[in-house]
């Protein structure tokens, strides 16, 4: 298996926006502490283990024919939120692996998706991409594959889209055995996902802090003991349930393709850390394949 790990990794800007790196313009007084400490065991638990590329998929790059894959060597340039301009103002600079980009959209096209390779170099990557590779791997000495969000869930059904998704992960995970990549997946999204509408006057004021609501805490607690017990298949299941009733950015299809390149799995992941980022659900969570039962 050349699948090193499977990780459920959030995106909120404030996470970067809190760590105040060299490449984030805005500064903070910190703030989300669980959380970026849940990343900061993910990268503990990493660290041992060799992996040469990262491969994210994005709620937030949003194709409506298909589902396109980066295909230029290198990109660069500023990234800004465009709900929170005041947290996330990012210089980003990032190699991507075209060759295996092109191997997994060329085995999901041979599976029946539809698939784009997007050639443009002047193309702005998509800050969640960004933030999940940045909080996963700062360094940045990885090249990635990106990956995006077709609209399958919302121009059919939730059914429809997790069927595509699994169809999508098979084919990642088929493409990097055949070129031998030792690979670390990222599903780029939250759990559930209703919002406030209004931000404090200091962001990082974590006594204004906490989830949406309880139905939606207790809807992510019932998924989070799904990973724990490596109830996988049972989680799918229920994810179209999830979906509508907790605005869940599953919905994105990132945490079901992740599933499906996994092989949907029967051991139990790792939960990092569970918190809360205005109001939505968030939660680091690893799968290591080396735990897979016989």
């Amino acid at each position: 298996m050349t699948i090193v790990a499977g990780v459920l990794a959030p995106h909120p800007p404030h996470l970067v926006y809190a760590e105040n790196p060299p490449q984030n313009e805005p500064r903070s007084e910190g703030g989300w502490e669980e959380l970026r400490w849940g990343y900061e065991r993910l990268r503990n638990s990493l660290k041992p283990r060799d992996y040469d590329v990262i491969i994210v998929h994005s709620p937030h790059w949003r194709t409506h024919v298909g589902t396109h894959f980066l295909g230029v060597p290198h990109f660069s340039g500023l990234s800004v939120d465009p709900i929170f301009p005041n947290l996330f103002r990012y210089r980003y600079d990032l190699q991507v692996d075209v060759e295996l980009a092109e191997a997994i959209a060329a085995q999901a096209t041979a599976g029946g998706l539809h698939t784009e390779m997007m050639r443009n170099p002047q193309f702005r990557v998509d800050y969640g991409t960004i933030i999940s590779c940045h909080l996963v791997n700062p360094a940045w000495d990885k090249p990635i594959v990106a990956i995006s969000s077709n609209r399958s869930y919302y121009q059919y059904s939730n059914e429809v889209g997790n069927t595509q998704m699994l169809a999508l992960g098979e084919a990642t995970r088929i493409a990097v055995e055949k070129l031998g990549r030792r690979a670390v997946l990222l599903a780029s999204n939250s759990l559930s996902h209703r919002h406030f509408t209004t931000e404090s006057e200091v962001p990082e004021d974590m006594s204004r802090e906490h989830v949406a609501s309880h139905a939606n805490y207790l809807w992510d607690m019932r998924v989070l003991e799904r990973m724990r017990r490596g109830e996988c298949r049972q989680l799918l299941d229920e994810m179209p349930d999830f979906i509508e009733q907790a605005l869940s950015e599953c919905k994105e299809g990132s945490l079901s393709w992740l599933i499906g390149a996994l092989g949907v799995p029967d051991y139990a992941a790792t939960v990092h850390a569970y918190g809360t980022v205005i109001g939505t659900g968030n939660a680091v969570v690893e799968w290591d394949p080396s735990r897979r039962k016989a």
